[in-house]
């Protein structure tokens, strides 16, 4: 098994690099800022302890086929042009949302800056679902 991953690697050098350089990007969008990752069990408790305030990164389509209950959608691609809409906000946590946990890091960064309490929900929507949380949907 271990030659024939050899085999493949050095049959395919270029495609390895890409994938060693695409993997190191995604590592480092997602350290981008110091926002802490934060449990499905530990987002809620945030919720429910400190009115958390939930923001869906997710595009529309994807945000309504399910959502945490009153999170709110603004989309990673315009969040930097929607930022005052959440400054009635920014004496709570934000809780940033989005598929799987590996995008949140830059829209956090961007949040920081603007000044925000920037926390991301540790494996996204996904580990929402898989810890059998629910769903709103529209």
């Amino acid at each position: 098994m271990m030659n024939q991953f050899i085999e493949f690697a050095m049959n395919n050098w270029l495609l390895v690099i890409t994938f060693v350089v695409l993997a190191l990007t995604v590592f480092w969008y997602e350290n981008k800022s110091n926002a802490k990752a934060l449990s499905p069990a530990a987002a809620t408790n945030l919720m429910n302890t400190e009115d958390a305030v939930v923001v869906d990164i997710r595009p529309a389509t994807e945000f309504r086929t399910g959502y945490i209950t009153n999170a709110i959608n603004i989309p990673a691609s315009t969040l930097k042009d929607q930022i005052s809409t959440l400054e009635k906000y920014k004496n709570n946590p934000i809780i940033l949302v989005c598929k799987s946990g590996l995008t949140a890091g830059s829209s956090a960064a961007e949040l920081q800056k603007s000044g925000f309490n920037v926390f991301k929900l540790q494996g996204g929507i996904a580990e929402w679902q898989s810890a059998s949380l629910p769903l709103v949907k529209s």
